[in-house]
């Protein structure tokens, strides 16, 4: 595990999967209306990976390009309401995400933090740091705001995103799409 020497080098680097463009409004209008406004300091995302450290981020913009470039936007499904304990999310089925998300883990094994050692549950969080029973309301409601995203079936994630935390909100450093499509550097 990796330990920063001054705030500016403590900015660890996320990897996301980027939503759908209809999926990830419906998300966002979500998270405005459920997440608490003083925490909502991002849109709404897959995390892959929670904390690179700064120093792999050249590694991090060589690789990722060339790894979305070999593989077409991977499939995921709305799954149903996910109890996060004082939160909620909207649980996604994604096996092809999580295994891109193996080859990555595979690429920077050595690297990986404690929390990123484990394969995530593919979520978007629309709620989080409230009660129980604020969350385990929310979760009773979702079904029939959910079910249609249920019905719909299969979307793609049309890119995986770079991000530096930055103590709260995110600055997004890149979004890389898979392969057919370009990629933007910001």
């Amino acid at each position: 595990m990796w330990r920063a020497v001054g705030p500016a080098l403590a900015q660890p680097f996320i990897i996301t999967a980027a939503l759908p463009k209809d999926l990830g409004a419906w998300a966002e209008g979500l998270r405005r209306a459920h997440y608490p406004v003083e925490r909502n300091q991002i849109h709404a995302h897959v995390t892959l990976f929670h904390s690179f450290a700064p120093s792999l981020l050249e590694e991090l913009r060589d690789f990722l390009p060339r790894v979305v470039a070999e593989f077409t936007a991977p499939a995921g499904a709305v799954a149903g309401a996910m109890d996060l304990g004082t939160g909620t999310a909207i649980a996604l089925k994604a096996p092809q995400l999580l295994a891109l998300r193996g080859l990555i883990a595979d690429h920077f094994h050595g690297s990986l933090t404690v929390q990123d050692l484990y394969e995530p549950r593919p979520h978007v969080t629309i709620q989080n740091k409230v009660t129980k029973a604020e969350a385990r309301s929310l979760q009773a409601s979702l079904g029939p705001v959910l079910a249609p995203w249920i019905a719909k079936g299969r979307f793609t994630f049309p890119a995986l995103e770079l991000h530096r935390y930055c103590g709260g909100p995110w600055k997004r450093l890149g979004i890389y799409s898979f392969r057919g499509q370009n990629s933007i550097l910001i």
